[in-house]
């Protein structure tokens, strides 16, 4: 096909950036070539089972994408579903985090050490700004003046080692989750929502990637004639 190198290109782009990559770190092979008379030390052992373990988790989602059909049409809700159910295939396979484990990770090395609650809210606010996610209900908001009412009924900061002052907070947050109607076993509808964002923003960012490699080619001269095909038609099983 007339695209294929630069859709190819993309493609494995795609798989490296958005599967692998950003769950692991990219190790250069000269840190595994052999020299003479070099003991092998723990840390080369380290890095070499990282590099396997990396190198194992992408040979599995190609493993994977090269057989399942994945249609390039962001707006179509079963294409969203099934590219959705390939991605879970691959985390599922490749023991690799789902968005919400990714960010339930996140919150927990970045808030670890802080010792205040209002410092927590805040740090989770700017992880949720940076993962792309949304405040519908403005739940964010009703938290920040739940804490405030309990401070003041403290008279002072409250503290995550304050028992307490978190358990008058909890009970402010079950009110909250109340009237918004979240309940602790909607979660994986939740989860299931996340991850179907996650997959929409990912076929548009693919769809994106398709359409400008094929404008890229079609201004080369031998393509300047040749129609550029239906992004949704493109079989990403052929450039993989």
């Amino acid at each position: 096909m007339a695209f294929s190198s630069r859709l190819l290109s993309k493609s494995r782009q795609l798989c490296g950036n958005g599967v692998i990559l950003q769950q692991e770190r990219v190790i250069p092979v000269r840190y595994f070539a052999k020299e003479a008379n070099r003991p092998v030390l723990k840390g080369d052992e380290m890095l070499k089972n990282i590099f396997l373990d990396v190198k194992k988790k992408f040979e599995t989602a190609l493993g994977i994408l090269r057989k399942e059909k994945i249609t390039i049409d962001p707006e179509d809700p079963a294409a969203v579903s099934q590219y959705a159910k390939v991605m879970k295939t691959i985390r599922e396979k490749a023991d690799l985090f789902s968005e919400s484990q990714r960010i339930q990770h996140t919150i927990q090395s970045r808030t670890q050490d802080i010792p205040d609650a209002r410092t927590y809210l805040l740090t989770l606010k700017e992880i949720r700004i940076k993962r792309g996610i949304t405040d519908e209900l403005g739940a964010e908001a009703m938290m920040m003046d739940a804490l405030e009412k309990v401070e003041n009924e403290l008279k002072k900061p409250l503290l995550r080692n304050d028992k307490k002052g978190m358990a008058l907070l909890q009970a402010e947050f079950e009110k909250i989750n109340k009237k918004l109607g979240i309940r602790k076993e909607d979660l994986p509808k939740y989860e299931e929502q996340l991850e179907l964002k996650k997959a929409k923003a990912q076929l548009e960012e693919l769809k994106k990637d398709a359409l400008e490699a094929m404008e890229t080619q079609k201004k080369r001269e031998e393509f300047k004639d040749e129609e550029m095909v239906d992004v949704k038609s493109l079989d990403i099983r052929n450039f993989i």
